[in-house]
């Protein structure tokens, strides 16, 4: 296993020192999904859900979640995010919703845990709206599917199954 770069040579956790490191362009984007009943979808579909718009508000969840990773994941390093977006895509078998979360930026570190933690509070924002219908929803498959930037270079992730 290679070391980890958030560990120092006594074990203990620090942030990671890129004031050396290029700027450079780098983007990631990220997947996870929601499972819902056919009903709780359709609310969605329809745009009847009690709490209104619920795919407006998760994306704009989503998009300042990832403005804001920083502050939630310790040791991440604060960046000027140059683009974020949270897509959406309503899927009837599986039922639920498929959470996709782009995001970009010129810098000296990359944008994974971004764009993770962009799809990340979009699926929980999705389960708020969505929970007075159904509380047995579940979020599954939050994962990186592709970056590219930096130092290890490019990355895409193999096929899965949508829900898993």
């Amino acid at each position: 296993m290679s070391k980890l770069s958030h560990i120092d040579a006594k074990g203990d956790a620090r942030m990671v020192d890129v004031s050396d490191k290029a700027v450079t362009s780098r983007h990631a984007i990220a997947e996870g999904f929601i499972s819902m009943q056919p009903e709780t979808l359709a609310l969605v579909e329809k745009g009847e859900a009690k709490k209104g718009d619920v795919l407006a508000a998760a994306r704009i969840a989503g998009i300042m979640a990832a403005k804001r990773t920083h502050e939630l994941i310790p040791l991440c390093h604060p960046l000027a995010i140059t683009k974020a977006t949270v897509d959406f895509e309503l899927s009837h078998q599986p039922t639920g919703i498929r959470v996709t979360s782009q995001v970009k930026v010129s810098g000296q570190t990359g944008v994974e845990m971004e764009a993770l933690t962009a799809v990340s509070i979009a699926c929980l924002t999705l389960y708020d709206m969505l929970k007075a219908a159904d509380k047995g929803m579940t979020i599954a498959g939050v994962r990186l599917l592709e970056k590219e930037g930096g130092k290890s270079g490019a990355y895409k992730a193999g096929a899965r199954p949508a829900g898993g």
